[in-house]
């Protein structure tokens, strides 16, 4: 017997909306007979109109069911389909599920739970990375993550990785831990030289040291190094995390909830991780949904360590992530740690008159694109 057989008419779903607003973001709002509302994040930056795309087919499913059957509906979403996963859908299904489990804690008058955070600094090309620093720090921060640097070809300079290891001993003098964002932007040869390098400088850790299609080099490299390695927000499931553990090529996974099908995957892929001994740090440089749901998670996963988020980031151009809070208290920081979100649902009040005209001027303007990279040769690089 079909679950929706059994659909309570008060928590039917009655209206399932996509919002795009800046300064990229997607937010969902899901709701039930009883005029509950939800609300999820299924950010994928670069790909607004994809996600909104997969969003209607959603619409189209789940407008009538239950919405109490979260893992139904997410197995319904992801599994009653021919092709399966990918960034797109993924995403799609992360703003449903987030969305349906805010309604859940709601309606259960509960929440659905002192974590540490860390801040950015720096840009795409990260200069004057010292004064962001000390930003943080003044913030309430004593962890930040920076890029590690600029475009890189397949062999470079010495020159780059001394640039490098200057602006992380910058950091780390200020008395802050730091992690490493390499972004893909590096290839093998001068992934294992930047890796050894940094090792006096103990950071939290070196996050895609190589593009995320290639597991086996990272499991090499991994056993190069006594960088802690951090990778998953090109992840996108349970299944794709899978080569990384068997290969033990990762110490921390960052797996982004936006990104990864929402609350109910990312408990998933957290309870996978913790039977391989890798630690859990979820990625999010995106709104306050997808914030406030990866603490959610975070705080009951015995296996998290650290938390990003976007408060001031250099991609935030035209909102930041208080912009849309009704609340914006509850991720105050002090001592680089924030406090349990223990309000109903997510723990957060979103602005819904702010993000209808947001979105009504949005929506007409050109989507968020990231930038593309040449070297002096005229070659593509890895942004």
């Amino acid at each position: 017997m079909s679950l929706q057989t059994t659909t309570s008419h008060l928590s039917t779903i009655t209206k399932l909306e996509v919002f795009r607003i800046p300064p990229r973001w997607l937010f969902v709002r899901v709701e039930v007979a009883d005029g509950t509302v939800g609300w999820g994040e299924g950010t994928l930056e670069g790909h607004t109109e994809a996600v909104e795309g997969a969003f209607l087919e959603l619409k189209e499913r789940f407008v009538g069911w239950d919405a109490d059957n979260i893992e139904d509906i997410w197995s319904h979403g992801y599994r009653a389909r021919f092709y399966r996963g990918g960034e797109v859908l993924m995403s799609a299904i992360a703003g449903l599920d987030i969305a349906l489990w805010d309604i859940k804690g709601k309606t259960k008058i509960i929440a659905v739970f002192i974590a540490a955070f860390y801040g950015w600094i720096g840009g795409d090309k990260p200069h004057d990375v010292v004064n962001g620093a000390k930003s943080r720090k003044e913030q309430g921060f004593t962890a930040v993550k920076m890029n590690g640097t600029e475009s890189v070809a397949w062999i470079d300079s010495p020159a780059v990785l001394e640039a490098t290891i200057e602006r992380v001993a910058a950091v780390k003098a200020l008395g802050l831990d730091v992690g490493i964002d390499f972004h893909g932007r590096v290839h093998k040869g001068m992934a294992k030289q930047l890796a050894r390098r940094l090792e006096e400088y103990q950071p939290l850790f070196i996050e895609e040291p190589l593009l995320p299609t290639q597991a086996e080099e990272i499991a090499d490299l991994s056993q190069m190094t006594t960088c802690p390695i951090a990778l998953g927000e090109r992840l996108m499931s349970r299944w794709d995390f899978r080569p990384y553990l068997e290969r033990r090529a990762i110490d921390i996974a960052q797996p982004d909830i936006a990104h990864c099908g929402g609350i109910s995957e990312l408990r998933r892929i957290a309870s996978f991780c913790e039977i391989y001994d890798v630690a859990l740090a979820p990625h999010c440089p995106l709104g306050p949904i997808a914030l406030a749901a990866s603490l959610q998670v975070g705080i009951a996963a015995p296996n998290f360590v650290i938390q990003e988020m976007s408060w001031q980031m250099h991609y935030n151009q035209g909102a930041d992530l208080f912009t849309y809070m009704l609340n914006p208290e509850v991720f105050s920081v002090k001592n680089g740690h924030v406090e349990a979100l223990t309000g109903p649902g997510l723990g957060i009040n979103i602005n819904e008159k702010l993000v209808r005209e947001a979105s009504e001027k949005y929506v007409h303007e050109k989507a968020w694109r990231n930038a593309t990279w040449r070297g002096e040769d005229g070659s593509l690089r890895e942004w």
